[in-house]
């Protein structure tokens, strides 16, 4: 099995952030897995996503080209890529930055709240966690405790606090049934 996934938004939302806990979660999962960010030159603010796969199998490329999930977190990153996800994909979208809706019908398609969800509980920044949280969910591509030893892997000791925030952001993702 494999899963070409590619999280895209505006820098500053925690699209990278988001990709490399999908990397790790996928190592500790004993998986092939490759990471490749791709932002522009604004950084903050500007456009950014990310290409993660996660296979059984040996990784071809890091580029992800047609994506089996995609994860949106703004409109013009469901436009750019809402067309090259594989039929029979999996799209993501933060419905409260993304007011448009999915036309094609040979996708699964969640609109997730995730940034008023974050605002809503106390957790800043926490969308993209969200939106980790409805993909775990829907695809199982990973186990819960996978994905918490991810977190714990990639948030840094000196941050470890928001460790449980960003645990908190998942299980709203996962819990959410809009």
């Amino acid at each position: 099995m494999t899963h070409d996934i590619l999280l895209a938004g505006f820098g500053g939302q925690g699209i990278l952030f988001a990709g490399k806990i999908l990397a790790y979660s996928g190592l500790m999962d004993e998986k092939e897995v490759s990471w490749l960010p791709s932002y522009g030159p604004e950084m903050r603010g500007g456009t950014c996503n990310c290409s993660v796969c996660i296979s059984d199998a040996p990784i071809g490329s890091p580029l992800v080209t047609e994506p089996s999930i995609l994860i949106a977190m703004n409109t013009p990153s469901l436009e750019k890529f809402v067309d090259k996800v594989k039929p029979g994909g999996t799209i993501i979208v933060d419905s409260t930055m993304v007011d448009a809706k999915v036309e094609r019908t040979d996708v699964n398609t969640y609109y997730v709240p995730a940034s008023q969800l974050a605002v809503d509980n106390e957790l800043a920044g926490g969308a993209n966690i969200i939106l980790l949280g409805k993909l775990f969910k829907e695809t199982g591509i990973v186990s819960p405790e996978t994905f918490k030893k991810a977190i714990e892997k990639v948030v840094p000791a000196k941050k470890a606090a928001l460790a449980a925030n960003n645990l908190r952001a998942v299980q709203l993702g996962m819990d959410y049934n809009g």
